[in-house]
């Protein structure tokens, strides 16, 4: 059977320089913007956090420790829980733990941008009665993650919504795809996967079964995009892309 036999039913996005573009960040400078902003909540609040130093410091040993581990065994780490581990001294509500997350990642929130017509793009994919939904590599809690959609105001477009740190793998493993072509309810050959890195989301994606497109970006910058993968320079050229991929499909028997 062709690889053209099944219509597009469900369309999954990832995060980072594809539904949200970042470009080349200061890793070293974020960080301390987001130990700034975390310490003074914290001490606003009356908690034994210590000199600013010393927080900053504990804060990230652990993290890159974590980061390198995660490379090592391909599986990503919570924040949330991290944070909670490392400063276990601390007594916070739930909300106040989501909070604290979330100073820690708003510096580099900051520097994210959505296409201008992407609430547009959006709602035209739901009105082909398509399902959207999520799929990123990730260790930034869904809390924080999913309070920076809501600000561009497109949470809601996508009811289902995956961060391999809430799976056993990441990707390139092509369990994740799949996984995320269960939680959909569609079969792989039914979803268009759309990510800006050739090994992380299209080689695996393809693997998996699903429909692929490559969002031009800094991270894949004149490298060759795989056989049967299109590509896109902006996420509003998905509409029609889908409307041609579904004309051609031969309806399933």
């Amino acid at each position: 059977m062709q690889k053209n036999d099944y219509k597009i039913k469900a369309v999954f996005f990832d995060l980072g320089e594809t539904l949200l573009t970042f470009g080349r960040v200061n890793t070293a400078r974020l960080f301390r913007q987001s130990a700034r902003l975390s310490y003074t909540f914290l001490k606003n609040l009356s908690q034994p956090v210590g000199k600013f130093r010393r927080y900053c410091f504990k804060n990230l040993f652990h993290m890159r420790i974590h980061y390198v581990l995660s490379n090592i065994i391909k599986k990503d780490f919570d924040a949330l829980a991290l944070l909670k581990k490392v400063n276990r001294k601390l007594k916070l509500s739930d909300s106040q733990w989501q909070q604290l997350a979330w100073f820690w990642y708003e510096p580099l929130s900051k520097l994210a941008k959505v296409e201008s017509d992407i609430i547009r793009t959006l709602t035209t994919l739901v009105n082909l009665n398509l399902k959207l939904g999520i799929l990123s590599n990730t260790f930034i809690h869904s809390s924080s993650l999913e309070k920076h959609l809501s600000q561009f105001n497109i949470l809601d477009f996508f009811a289902v919504r995956l961060y391999s740190y809430q799976f056993k793998f990441r990707k390139p493993d092509v369990r994740i795809f799949k996984s995320a072509a269960e939680k959909i309810g569609e079969l792989p050959q039914n979803i268009l996967f759309v990510g800006d890195l050739i090994s992380t989301d299209i080689k695996p994606a393809l693997k998996a079964g699903m429909r692929t497109v490559l969002k031009s970006a800094y991270t894949n910058e004149g490298k060759k995009k795989p056989k049967d993968t299109c590509r896109v320079n902006r996420l509003s050229e998905l509409p029609d892309l889908v409307q041609k991929i579904n004309s051609q499909a031969i309806p399933q028997m």
